[in-house]
């Protein structure tokens, strides 16, 4: 839960910490600019709120790992949902308003995060979770999304590096297998999500595993 927080709050600053020109830079998202990503997490710190508030009795379905549905073919941008959200980032008009709002109600999910009993079982997405596997899911929410925030922002602050680790351990769990000791943390989450292709010499580094990536999460 301390980890959910530090990532909550790292990717926080570094929006509020945005001029306002960098929001109508590209994301790491395709199809999106930086504040339709910056509007997907307003919805996201909402889904936190929702899924706190939203306590169960019966026996988890679902742990940090197995929360994710894993495709294997990147987005397009094209998704209705998807779609949607450029239409609600556009509807803001100003940087400080989505700004405002994403301290406003992010600040919140994380005073709930902190409030919660991680042992509670919270129900989110049909399935069933203890408070501490959904918020350790979040971790890798927080800094997959925290990439795609800076991809295109050189002088923009990076996801803390325990983050970064944490989610490649859980990338690695879900894949079944690690990544090279020569990559990153950094570059085996953006290679292992498809959020860049591997170079010829990294594909030859992950051998059998080059042939079963992309790992999409959602």
């Amino acid at each position: 839960m301390d980890l959910f927080a530090r990532s909550w709050t790292a990717l926080r600053r570094a929006v509020a910490e945005l001029p306002d020109e960098d929001f109508a830079q590209r994301s790491g998202c395709t199809g999106w600019l930086v504040r339709d990503l910056v509007c997907h997490l307003v919805i996201d710190a909402q889904d936190v709120l929702i899924t706190l508030a939203t306590p169960v009795e019966t026996e988890p379905t679902r742990d940090a790992v197995t929360y994710w549905e894993v495709g294997t073919t990147p987005p397009t941008g094209d998704d209705p949902l998807d779609a949607l959200v450029v239409r609600l980032a556009a509807a803001y008009e100003e940087p400080r308003l989505l700004k405002f709002h994403l301290d406003d109600v992010g600040s919140a999910a994380g005073r709930a995060a902190g409030l919660a009993d991680p042992h509670l079982r919270v129900g989110t997405r049909g399935e069933v979770l203890t408070v501490d596997a959904y918020l350790t899911a979040y971790v890798m929410e927080w800094t997959l999304h925290h990439l795609d925030l800076v991809a295109h922002l050189a002088d923009a602050a990076g996801p803390p590096a325990e983050g970064l680790a944490r989610s490649r351990e859980m990338l690695e769990e879900i894949a079944g297998s690690t990544f090279p000791s020569s990559f990153s943390d950094k570059d085996a989450l953006l290679v292992g999500t498809g959020r860049r292709a591997p170079t010829d010499a990294e594909r030859t580094e992950l051998g059998e595993l080059a042939l079963r990536l992309p790992f999409v999460l959602g």
